[in-house]
């Protein structure tokens, strides 16, 4: 199986430069490597826990989409879509959160920085707090596992929320796997220069402190403004700047090239001013954002175009969670009562097998070999993508044969109109009777 990526980025507010950084660059070149299977969703579900304001929800949901197409996403090559247009996801939050226990949530850092204000402030403990607040690692969870993410690009204060999605999956591993991994373990990545970049003030870039530099916002004119804001030193002009102590020097690092960076340094050490550094640093930033703002703002003037794209994207993502859930389903015991096959009423001979299901191989026009599913009466129930080789096609159907339900969350092949994962399942079920 290829390296699955995933991240995501709540839509409460408009991209800065920090969002840009920290998560959608490394991100969108993560995407780009070969062998790396990549998801990017907005996390839409989780900004209704920061904001009630539904105008800011929704033009924020329709920035940053537009952000990640400017800023070079292909997606014909990873899969990317809302968390609110995948049903699968708030389903399988249900699931984790029967066997996540409370002691877990109470050592959230949202949780406790919320609790330690309160009590600063002479308040009720939870004054304020609501469940989605107390329950966002195991949304967060839900997100990861259900594309069975191997890497997660967070900032270091997000490293905690992969450590408590590991403790859910393993804990669901042990409850229901019955000697399979249901889930995979995630791991945190993050890029250390830029894991978090600090902001106007030094703080952590961030709309809570209102130190952020905006990435398109505005046009050249608010960036320029806003990297003039930035809080250095009162070292005056001619005055050697110490470049190891200077936030405006880690910005510049994220943005630069190596031979950039050097001639910074040196150039901050001899007494360059900080007018001048600011300055440079914006110069370097428009450089590569220009060329992205002038997509984003076409992009933003076609909305029509950027959601058909995200309805791509869901049915893409479903493709995926839709069989896994299905298996998880199965595990915890909420199977349908038709699932298992029934001897049919009347029959010529004693213990009659029921009719197996059908599955085809074949080659299509663009010479990529094909397999399906057929029931017996006829009806579609699943059908691959193309294949190089028709080995490939075979060696699939027979894993399914023998492995049956637990091989379709990874079965790269599409359900049938109409059909339910369930359905595949029992049908494949029936082979392994025969």
């Amino acid at each position: 199986m290829s390296l699955r990526v995933l991240t995501g980025i709540t839509t409460t507010g408009t991209p800065h430069l920090g969002n840009y950084a920290g998560a959608i660059r490394p991100a969108i070149a993560a995407s780009r490597q070969s062998g790396t299977e990549s998801f990017l969703f907005l996390a839409d579900y989780h900004a209704l826990i920061k904001c009630d304001d539904p105008a800011r929800i929704l033009r924020s949901r329709l920035e940053i989409a537009a952000t990640w197409l400017a800023v070079g996403l292909d997606t014909s090559r990873v899969t990317f879509y809302r968390q609110s247009d995948i049903p699968e996801i708030p389903e399988l939050n249900w699931l984790l959160t029967c066997v996540t226990s409370k002691g877990l949530m109470n050592r959230a850092h949202a949780y406790k920085a919320a609790t330690d204000a309160n009590e600063a402030a002479s308040e009720e403990t939870d004054a304020g707090v609501t469940m989605g607040l107390y329950c966002y690692p195991v949304l967060m969870a839900a997100d990861i596992l259900m594309f069975k993410a191997h890497k997660v690009p967070v900032g270091r204060d997000q490293i905690q929320h992969i450590e408590m999605a590991r403790d859910i999956a393993q804990r669901f591993n042990n409850l229901f796997g019955n000697g399979r991994d249901l889930f995979v373990l995630p791991e945190a990545a993050i890029e250390e220069s830029v894991a978090t970049l600090p902001g106007l003030d030094g703080r952590k870039m961030s709309k809570s402190y209102d130190n952020t530099i905006p990435l398109f916002e505005g046009g050249a004119k608010a960036l320029k403004a806003a990297v003039a804001r930035i809080v250095t030193d009162s070292r005056l002009p001619g005055e050697p700047k110490d470049p190891d102590n200077s936030h405006l020097v880690t910005l510049f690092d994220a943005f630069a090239q190596p031979a950039e960076r050097e001639a910074f340094r040196a150039d901050l050490r001899a007494g360059l001013a900080w007018g001048e550094a600011k300055q440079r640093f914006f110069d370097v930033l428009e450089r590569d954002i220009a060329p992205m703002r002038e997509k984003y703002n076409d992009l933003m003037s076609k909305p029509e175009a950027i959601e058909e794209i995200l309805q791509e994207g869901a049915r893409k993502a479903r493709a995926t969670a839709a069989p896994l859930l299905a298996e998880l389903r199965e595990s915890v015991g909420l199977r349908q009562f038709n699932a298992l096959p029934v001897a049919p009423v009347a029959v010529k001979k004693e213990n009659a097998a029921p009719q197996l299901p059908v599955f085809k191989q074949y080659r299509e026009a663009d010479g990529r070999f094909y397999f399906k599913l057929s029931a017996a009466d006829g009806r579609l129930l699943l059908q691959s993508q193309g294949f190089e080789q028709g080995r490939e096609a075979g060696q699939w159907v027979g894993r399914l044969k023998t492995e049956g339900g637990a091989a379709l969350g990874e079965v790269p092949a599409s359900l049938g109109e109409g059909v339910e994962a369930d359905e595949v399942a029992a049908a494949l079920a029936l082979f392994a009777q025969a």
